[in-house]
């Protein structure tokens, strides 16, 4: 899948969970969602892209990566 399609979903689902006034608890949303429902292959490249060159992602999404790639499992 095109990184910046993939950039954009994750900055889309940021800001949905940015209303939130708790700002861990966005973060905390935001990593949710991508784990439960993106498939590994599309985080996998999304880490990749974080590791690289996260200039394109918010900061809720960039933490949120973060975070899945703390727990992510090769495979």
């Amino acid at each position: 899948m095109d990184i910046h399609h993939l950039v954009k979903m994750a900055n889309d689902i940021s800001s949905f969970f940015a209303s939130n006034p708790d700002h861990e608890a966005a973060i905390h949303s935001t990593s949710q969602h991508l784990k439960s429902f993106w498939d590994p292959r599309m985080r996998k490249q999304l880490i990749e892209y974080a590791r690289r060159d996260d200039s394109g992602l918010t900061p809720i999404a960039r933490e949120a990566v973060l975070r899945l790639e703390q727990t992510h499992r090769p495979g």
